[in-house]
C-alpha cells in the first residue's frame, strides 16, 4: 500500500533503504525518546526493515524520494500494551533534520484516516514520555485526548512515565 500527502509518500521499506534509515536512526536524539537502541550499523537497520518495519501498516515517511523517518499502526499482541478490540496504537519518528517541518503530523493524519476508513478501527492509542513536548504537540494537533497516566519500561530496563491518548471515530 502506497499512500500520498501533499508533501510526502508513505511506502513500505525497502531493504535498499537500509543506509538512509541507519543515518537517520543513529542518532541517540530519535530512539531512546521512543523506546528503542540507535541503531548500530547499516546491518543493524537492514534487521529492523526486515523485522519491525516489515510489519503490516508500518510505512517509510519519504520526502523526495528519501525515507526520513517512520509511521505506523501496531496491532495487538506486537503494540506497547493491549488496547482492546478493533483498536490500534500509532507510532512515528522523524530524523531530526526534519524537525518542525510537520512531518510526523501530516503523515500521522494520512494513516489515522485510512485507519478509520479502511480498517474498522473505532480507537487509536499513542504513547510519549512526559519529556517528549514534540510528540504532546503532534499528538495533540491531530486530536488526541489524555487517556491515561502510565509507567513502561525501555530497552534499558529503565522505568519511565508516559501519557497515553486516545482518539476515537
Amino acid at each position: 500500500m502506497i499512500l500520498k500527502t501533499p508533501n510526502l509518500i508513505l511506502r513500505p521499506w525497502k531493504s535498499s533503504d537500509a543506509e538512509c534509515l541507519y543515518n537517520l536512526a543513529k542518532n541517540p536524539k530519535i530512539g531512546p525518546i521512543a523506546g528503542w537502541p540507535p541503531h548500530e550499523s547499516v546491518e543493524d537497520s537492514l534487521n529492523i526493515i526486515n523485522t519491525v518495519f516489515a510489519k503490516k501498516e508500518t510505512y517509510a515517511v519519504v520526502l523526495d524520494d528519501i525515507p526520513i523517518g517512520c509511521v505506523g499502526l501496531l496491532f495487538h499482541p506486537d503494540c506497547n500494551h493491549y488496547w482492546g478490540d478493533n483498536t490500534a496504537e500509532l507510532g512515528y519518528w522523524i530524523g531530526e533534520e526534519y524537525w518542525g517541518r510537520g512531518y510526523a503530523f501530516e503523515a500521522s493524519k494520512e494513516l489515522i484516516k485510512r485507519a478509520f476508513n479502511d480498517l474498522d478501527i473505532k480507537e487509536i492509542y499513542a504513547t510519549y514520555r512526559c519529556e517528549n513536548a514534540q510528540s504532546a504537540r503532534v499528538l495533540e494537533k491531530l486530536g488526541f485526548e489524555f487517556y491515561n497516566n502510565m509507567n513502561n519500561v525501555d530497552y534499558m530496563q529503565n522505568h519511565f512515565d508516559e501519557i497515553a491518548v486516545v482518539l476515537k471515530k
